[in-house]
């Protein structure tokens, strides 16, 4: 269990601050089940009410610093993801998403990039689905590391590429 004052991965919503845990200020909410108040870390208005022991939507802590490190020190060996077919590329991505995990973040970025330099040098354009998924990947990804290494979000992807060049 989460503790007030947390900063948590919550699903689609990303990096989250643990701002109470109770019973929500809401009708219709049942006794004897603890929520979370989560405050969304880039969305500041934003509020949202999960169940304690909500197992549909991922939660889990914020890498550390030292995770952060060691993930851009292993982004070069991290591979493309595998789709088998093309007419489900974007379920893949979406499935991928869906994990929260920065390692699978990396690579879709991975994946994206590279599909679009091989796009562009025949001449195609950039798929609006590759440019969503790629975008909200490294949405989420920076969103996080950000917070881990304490640098800007605008800074991270300057970061890593010093990092790992």
């Amino acid at each position: 269990m989460f503790k007030i004052g947390d900063l948590i991965v919550y699903g689609n919503a990303g990096v989250c601050r643990v701002v109470e845990i109770g019973k929500p200020p809401l009708k219709g909410i049942p006794d004897g089940q603890d929520y979370y108040t989560l405050a969304p870390y880039y969305a500041e208005k934003s509020v949202i009410f999960t169940p304690c022991d909500n197992e549909k939507v991922v939660m889990r802590p914020i890498v550390s610093k030292a995770e952060a490190d060691e993930l851009i020190n292993r982004i070069p060996d991290i591979g493309f993801l595998g789709i088998p077919d093309e007419k489900k590329r974007e379920e893949c991505y979406k499935e991928t998403i869906r994990t929260c995990d920065p390692h699978k973040f990396v690579s879709i970025i991975k994946t994206i990039y590279a599909r679009k330099q091989q796009r562009i040098s025949e001449g195609k354009k950039v798929t609006a689905s590759d440019e969503k998924y790629f975008q909200m990947a490294e949405d989420k990804l920076y969103g996080e590391l950000a917070i881990a290494l304490e640098i800007e979000r605008t800074e991270v992807k300057d970061y890593i590429f010093r990092c790992v060049n």
